[in-house]
């Protein structure tokens, strides 16, 4: 690591608005991502398929799980997406809703919006290849414990983690591919329960007790996380007209992958709620047309966990390379590979932290994360209402069309649910969650601190924002 006064500069491009953001040397300019692999990069940031919705049928019954999945996108993934859709045609550079708390409220907004973000999307990560493992073990049984399912864990993340490596582009157009395949099977389950479908069955409440904190936990799980492309912002093709398109495409095709074999599936069994656990949609594809279409169910299964984790580390990726742009993180960290111009190190860093949390037990630090990921999300809130009167003659190439009374109602519907779902977590949750914020927090004074004695190589990108609180 070179000094703060080192000569050596980072290339820098200017925005529309003339503002200067700061690119690490590359041997070549980065291809940008097109509309059509960022549509399905945002659909595995938020969904992947309709894999992981059965257990709002087991929590509150077919009505409501039906009912829910219509109607929450309507008071979360909309207000989230449209957010988005404005912030980052706005501020159209890496690092996403981390420019927009920095350009808010200050770098110490930044650097904490970016700890509480960062250790959700790491966390998140962290479960893929053990879910992938998981549905594999059911057909390869030797893969359920011991040396062979630590081995399977270790080497399906390297693969991953390189695949992401060889580029956005490669990820992107891969992602197409495996959301296309991975649904497939769904479509063979919406056409096959066609013949069996009884009305009636959407229309029960189920005979169990509701169990409402499972019920809206699984909602939130499944429709968030719309946010998390504005990270690869700087990667996009004229992200100013390319984020509201693909933002609406996305969410027209994940309300519809969720709610369509829904619908199928459970008007075409009997309900069973205890039935109803993660894998069971595999189930029901055996009993409406044989195990030919479990089977295929479970490998569809497994290819969307990767698209989800080849997108959740793009998002962490060219998050912590806009952390780098920003001074929130040493330079070193915005290096990018001489072959593929991604961000090798931003790569490497969720890899390694991934790796070694996929081989804990930690439930408690999953529900952490989700309260994390509340309190980051109140203060994105925050930061996209506090642009809205603070910076009102930056151009907005798409602007949520609403007065500023209009928009403070609709983050405060969201804002609610996140706050119930803090209110409900345990009392582990809420110490774990603490004691990651403390974390945070002090990592960016001894960032500050380090910054100020020039220990370490920072961007300069931060410093025409201000650096002192």
């Amino acid at each position: 690591m070179g000094t703060a006064g080192s000569t050596h500069q980072p290339q820098s491009l200017l925005n529309e608005q003339g503002e200067q953001h700061l690119l690490p040397k590359a041997t070549k300019p980065p291809t940008k991502l097109s509309l059509l692999p960022l549509i399905f990069l945002i659909y595995f940031e938020v969904a992947g398929g309709p894999y992981g919705e059965e257990p709002a049928v087991a929590a509150a019954g077919p009505l409501l799980s039906l009912l829910g999945f219509l109607i929450f996108p309507f008071i979360w993934s909309i207000p989230e997406a449209l957010i988005t859709a404005e912030l980052s045609t706005a501020f159209p550079g890496n690092g996403g809703f981390v420019i927009w708390a920095h350009k808010a409220f200050g770098p110490f907004c930044g650097s904490l919006l970016a700890t509480w973000k960062l250790l959700t999307g790491i966390f998140n990560l962290a479960s893929y290849p053990v879910l992938c493992v998981d549905y594999l073990q059911l057909v390869f049984p030797f893969f359920s414990s011991g040396v062979p399912r630590y081995l399977a864990i270790l080497f399906s993340t390297l693969f991953l983690s390189f695949l992401n490596y060889t580029g956005l582009t490669i990820v992107g157009y891969t992602a197409v591919c495996l959301g296309l395949v991975s649904l497939s099977p769904f479509v063979a389950l919406t056409l096959f329960s066609i013949p069996k479908i009884n009305p009636i069955r959407w229309v029960s409440l189920g005979e169990k007790e509701k169990d409402w904190a499972l019920f809206f936990n699984t909602l939130f799980w499944n429709l968030n996380f719309w946010d998390s492309a504005s990270t690869l912002a700087g990667e996009v093709e004229n992200p100013q007209k390319t984020y509201p398109k693909a933002l609406f495409s996305a969410g027209i095709f994940t309300c519809l992958a969720y709610l369509i074999p829904l619908m199928a599936a459970t008007g075409a069994v009997p309900l069973d709620q205890e039935d109803w656990v993660n894998g069971y949609f595999a189930d029901v594809g055996e009993m409406v047309a044989g195990k030919w279409l479990k089977y295929w169910i479970e490998i569809g299964a497994v290819l969307s966990v990767i698209g989800l984790f080849e997108a959740q580390l793009s998002s962490c990726a060219y998050q912590i390379l806009g952390m780098a742009d920003l001074a929130v993180l040493p330079r070193c960290f915005g290096v990018r590979s001489k072959w593929f111009n991604t961000p090798w190190v931003g790569i490497l860093v969720p890899t390694l932290v991934a790796l070694a949390v996929s081989y804990l037990g930690f439930e408690d630090i999953i529900s952490s994360v989700n309260f994390l990921y509340s309190l980051g999300m109140l203060l994105e809130f925050a930061s996209f209402l506090w642009l809205r009167r603070k910076m009102p003659e930056v151009k907005r190439p798409y602007k949520v069309p609403l007065p500023f009374s209009g928009l403070v109602i609709m983050c405060l519907v969201p804002s609610g649910f996140l706050v119930y779902i803090m209110a409900v977590a345990s009392k582990a949750v809420c110490l774990v969650s603490a004691l990651l914020t403390l974390v945070g927090i002090a990592w960016y004074f001894i960032m500050k601190f380090c910054k100020s004695k020039a220990w370490i190589e920072f961007s300069s990108g931060g410093e025409k924002d201000g650096d002192e609180d």
